[in-house]
């Protein structure tokens, strides 16, 4: 009995200090992001004094009016969007289809071709070669810079293949022998068995997609309808943050020329955080039941 309750009594206090400790970094990963909910509601002059911990202060929708004010940044959403969608389903079809080839043992140079993939994880050109081919390839200052170059992902191959080299080899060779060829046992067969981590790096490209915007800068500057929702706030940033050269200046922008209306970087960059991370936060959850599954499979290896 003396034992039983002994043992009672250290999974009570186990069970106590594990929850604390997750409660506790649950907090510490939260309020980062409520503090930024909280200070792009709250008046920008008023943010100035600090202070601004769980709730607005002076609640007030000035931030995003003044993110919003310009008209380019509709068209620039709109080019995200469009990247985002045509990036993760290129990237995973093809990244998946490679994958598949290279896991047939059968392949006669499955592990020369798969050698070269992995060794492109560690070996790059550089920026400067790597843009030159790019604009040999007449990708600037095109849509196409955003889709081609990430066709084929060296890590979400390795984490794709892997999957698919867990996957029973009978459900292949039935499919072979009811006369199904490698296409078609890769479109029926493979992609839906490989659902779970196919979502986990539908997950990753579009994350990676929607949060890019060095590439903008680089290759398509030029071309202000091509320009992405995160290049244009970067710009809106930038542009706020010059024009508050003083501490004295508390109104670094204003839309209207009163106080009411002026914002701040800090606001700003609040403002933008929350408008950039937001459509990510609404796709997640539902990615969420595939995302441990797949990346846990995807990364054992055999």
């Amino acid at each position: 009995m003396k034992i039983g309750t002994a043992s009672k009594i250290e999974n009570i206090v186990f069970n106590s200090v594990n929850v604390l400790i997750m409660i506790l970094v649950m907090i510490c990963t939260i309020y980062p992001f409520w503090n930024t909910i909280a200070i792009s509601f709250n008046e920008a002059t008023d943010t100035i004094r600090g202070g601004v911990n769980f709730f607005p202060r002076k609640f007030s929708m000035q931030n995003y009016k003044a993110v919003f004010a310009s008209g380019t940044i509709y068209n620039a959403f709109f080019v995200s969007v469009i990247r985002t969608i045509i990036n993760t389903v290129t990237s995973v079809f093809f990244t998946a289809m490679v994958a598949f080839a290279l896991s047939r043992r059968e392949f006669v140079l499955n592990k020369t071709l798969t050698t070269i993939i992995i060794l492109s994880m560690y070996l790059n050109a550089g920026l400067i070669p790597t843009y030159f081919l790019m604009r040999g390839l007449h990708l600037t200052n095109t849509f196409l810079v955003y889709v081609i170059p990430g066709i084929v992902n060296a890590f979400n191959f390795v984490v794709i293949r892997t999957y698919m080299r867990s996957l029973p080899e009978s459900i292949i060779e039935s499919a072979r022998i009811d006369g199904c060829g490698d296409f078609w046992i890769f479109l029926r067969i493979i992609l839906p068995l490989s659902l779970p981590v196919l979502a986990t790096i539908a997950l990753f490209v579009a994350v990676g997609a929607w949060n890019s915007w060095f590439d903008t800068m680089i290759y398509n500057s030029g071309r202000a309808y091509l320009h992405t929702l995160q290049y244009k706030l970067m710009e809106y940033l930038q542009a706020s943050q010059s024009q508050a050269k003083t501490a004295a200046d508390v109104g670094s922008m204003s839309l209207s020329g009163n106080t009411s209306s002026m914002v701040t970087p800090v606001s700003i960059r609040a403002a933008i955080t929350v408008v950039a991370a937001l459509p990510i936060l609404v796709v997640y959850p539902f990615m969420q039941r595939y995302f441990v599954v797949g990346l846990n499979v995807g990364g054992v290896k055999e």
